[in-house]
């Protein structure tokens, strides 16, 4: 059974001050707002803080990107455009740190089988080597899973669960060979379509997840439940409230069962990645906290009571992504291509 405090690789140099009126996404300030959000709600004694740690140098965020793209950006030139956040030193200097986060948080979970381990970060997986794209600035997910590699030999499985498809992994599998070992095909898991739909592809990719780790092919697995997959959403909506918590659901009910099924834990790491809601943001961290309280529940054997708080948004439909998710979900079976 793994232990009832979520241990939790967060430093303030992660965020900015003050986050700029020009950035839509609230990526820079999410892990200041996410920490405080559980302090509010009176949940931080669930976490374990450990801030004794490093942000990355310009080394590591070459194993995965151009020098030309690593040196723009963190000079701030226009090759940092496509993010689409506003550039400032303290930005740059922020996502040292959040990369940082993501890497210590597996590494502790390798190190410390039965400890659940949370980067409370995002702005990763859309980044290319070449450059940053809707809001993600460096390809996290790539250099950590390398690093990771060449320091353990172990592969890994992000089970990303944002509302959008991470492409980062894919789109660096040919500027870094490694990644075949580091991140296998396979297991970069982003599920398609919507509702019934969405559950079903998950529940597929899990079953091919746990005869992975069963076979020691997969040596860690990453979980990264966005919170823009939920209806209202301002960029995503695939899936209701209830789904959305199913989801959280399948997840760790999966990682319980193979951890039982091999008589140890799964090294297991959280990350947030999206969620965009101006109106209110704090439906964004309510539902990452209610997805983390069930993680509690069910592998640490904890009972603890959390609703999440949401406020409803006013939209034209509940999924206006229906039609693009069914479509994308009839690509990938046409082609396996994922």
């Amino acid at each position: 059974m793994y232990t009832n405090r979520i241990v939790t690789y967060y430093r303030d140099e992660m965020v900015l001050a003050k986050d700029s009126e020009e950035n839509f996404s609230k990526s820079p300030m999410k892990p200041k707002l996410m920490m405080e959000y559980l302090k509010a709600e009176n949940l931080h004694d669930h976490f374990e803080i450990i801030n004794e740690w490093e942000g990355f140098t310009d080394k590591e965020f070459l194993r995965a990107h151009t020098e030309k793209y690593v040196n723009a950006f963190f000079a701030g030139e226009k090759e940092c455009e496509l993010v689409g956040m506003e550039w400032s030193e303290q930005f740059a200097d922020s996502v040292r740190f959040t990369n940082a986060s993501l890497y210590n948080s597996i590494r502790h979970s390798i190190l410390n089988r039965t400890s659940i381990c949370f980067s409370p970060t995002s702005g990763f997986h859309h980044a290319r080597p070449s450059g940053g794209s809707s809001y993600c600035t460096f390809s996290g997910q790539v250099i950590v899973s390398l690093k990771i590699y060449e320091d353990f030999g172990l592969s890994g499985c992000y089970v990303d669960l944002d509302g959008h498809y991470g492409n980062s992994i894919e789109d660096s599998r040919k500027f870094c060979p490694q990644l075949a070992q580091a991140s296998p095909k396979g297991f970069n898991i982003n599920p398609a379509g919507a509702r019934q739909m969405y559950l079903d592809d998950l529940k597929l990719e899990l079953k091919k997840l746990e005869e992975a780790i069963l076979a020691e092919e997969i040596g860690y697995v990453v979980f990264c439940h966005g919170a823009d997959s939920h209806k209202d959403d301002e960029l995503g909506y695939q899936l209701t409230t209830e789904e959305w918590l199913e989801c959280s659901r399948m997840v760790y009910g999966m990682i319980k069962q193979v951890s039982e099924k091999r008589g140890k834990t799964v090294p297991l790491s959280l990350c947030m990645f999206g969620g965009y809601r101006s109106d209110d943001y704090n439906s964004v961290l309510s539902l990452h906290t209610a997805d983390m309280m069930i993680g509690l529940n069910i592998l640490a054997g904890e009972s603890i009571e959390y609703e999440p708080k949401l406020k409803e948004r006013k939209i034209e439909t509940n999924f206006p992504g229906l039609e693009q998710g069914i479509a994308a979900y009839t690509r990938r079976k046409d082609t396996e291509q994922y």
